[in-house]
């Protein structure tokens, strides 16, 4: 990960080494490779590593180690799904942790060292088995300068400390950034449509949202979203950053700003992706929608490749990410978790 960006050979050197150890060790997993004919001699390349449809680890322990030596697991939130959440098991923190920051710092901070942030989710105590507490909990205490601070407590959003912070922000002229759930900013901007406020960040500041809304706030067109992000903070679109991310993974994706919709998605070059039909697990042809599958090398205990929910298009520079998936695609994801449970489970 520390290393200049490594090009095609020796990322597929390392996602083959990744999957031989899981092969061997993740029984489950193995089960579906077989079924699918693919082996440790016959994958030469990480894309026909079999991809796990994200469902599974809902139904199934997808570690290479006994969970109970694990230091962290991560749970989902459980929206699609609420009998059942999705379990990633980390054996350590140290893989995650240093993808998360080598790649924040770039694309995130952007060459700063440091920013007073405000975070729009509840802390790590609050919630020990959200990945994105953990995450924002890095974000804090690895980037964030004096006077950063949490916003969300067990009574709910402190809205009155935000905004007298906010209001001290515009006075003193030094950048600020509000990091949390997109849902967190849309009860946020309703609060301050309902007190008539508004704020213009000083210059250099930035946004960052993640998650979608998942049912916990009012749905909102992206483009409508960014836009009244802009209103209500004074932060132009360019300088709002949406993550793409989720539990499954141990690496995030990014995009530059949300100037133009829908905006181009990528990681760093420990992370590839796909777009496939999810019932063959096939590239989609160049420009069409498929299924998102991401190869992740910090996945290094449960599977390197997923298989997503996501619609997208490979494009330049990364992929767009069109919502999720619908009619035979959604069928198609079905299917291909049918297949997987039937395989290992037998």
């Amino acid at each position: 990960m520390s290393r200049p960006q490594g090009g095609d050979d020796e990322f597929n050197a390392l996602a083959l080494r990744l999957f031989t150890h899981q092969f061997r060790h993740n029984l489950a997993f193995q089960r579906y490779c077989r079924q699918q004919g693919k082996t440790a001699r016959t994958v030469k390349h990480w894309r026909d590593i079999p991809a796990v449809p994200i469902n599974a680890f809902k139904d199934l322990t997808l570690s290479c180690v006994p969970p109970e030596h694990c230091e962290r697991v991560f749970m989902t939130s459980g929206t699609t799904r609420i009998d059942s959440k999705g379990r990633h098991y980390h054996p350590h923190l140290r893989v995650y942790d240093h993808s998360m920051k080598l790649h924040f710092a770039e694309r995130f901070m952007r060459g700063m060292k440091r920013l007073r942030m405000g975070i729009l989710f509840p802390t790590e105590d609050m919630m020990p088995n959200s990945s994105l507490a953990h995450y924002l909990g890095l974000a804090l205490d690895g980037f964030g300068a004096d006077g950063s601070s949490y916003f969300i407590g067990p009574q709910g959003m402190d809205t009155e400390r935000l905004c007298e912070t906010l209001t001290q922000v515009q006075r003193d002229g030094e950048p600020y950034a509000l990091l949390g759930a997109s849902y967190s900013f849309v009860h946020l901007m309703d609060a301050l449509q309902q007190q008539g406020l508004a704020f213009s960040l000083p210059p250099g500041s930035r946004l960052f949202d993640t998650g979608g809304f998942k049912g916990q706030s009012r749905e909102m067109a992206t483009d409508e979203f960014y836009r009244q992000l802009s209103a209500n903070f004074g932060v132009p679109a360019s300088a709002c950053i949406n993550m793409y991310g989720m539990t499954e993974l141990s690496t995030q994706f990014y995009d530059d700003g949300n100037a133009t919709q829908p905006a181009i998605k990528s990681g760093p070059h420990w992370i590839r992706s796909r777009t496939v039909d999810p019932i063959t697990g096939q590239d989609v042809p160049a420009g069409e929608r498929g299924v998102l599958a991401h190869c992740d090398l910090a996945n290094f205990n449960s599977v390197t490749t997923i298989l997503t929910e996501d619609v997208g298009v490979a494009v330049d520079g990364g992929f767009l990410l069109l919502g999720r998936a619908q009619g035979a695609q959604a069928k198609g994801c079905s299917m291909a978790m049918d297949a997987f449970l039937q395989a290992a489970k037998a």
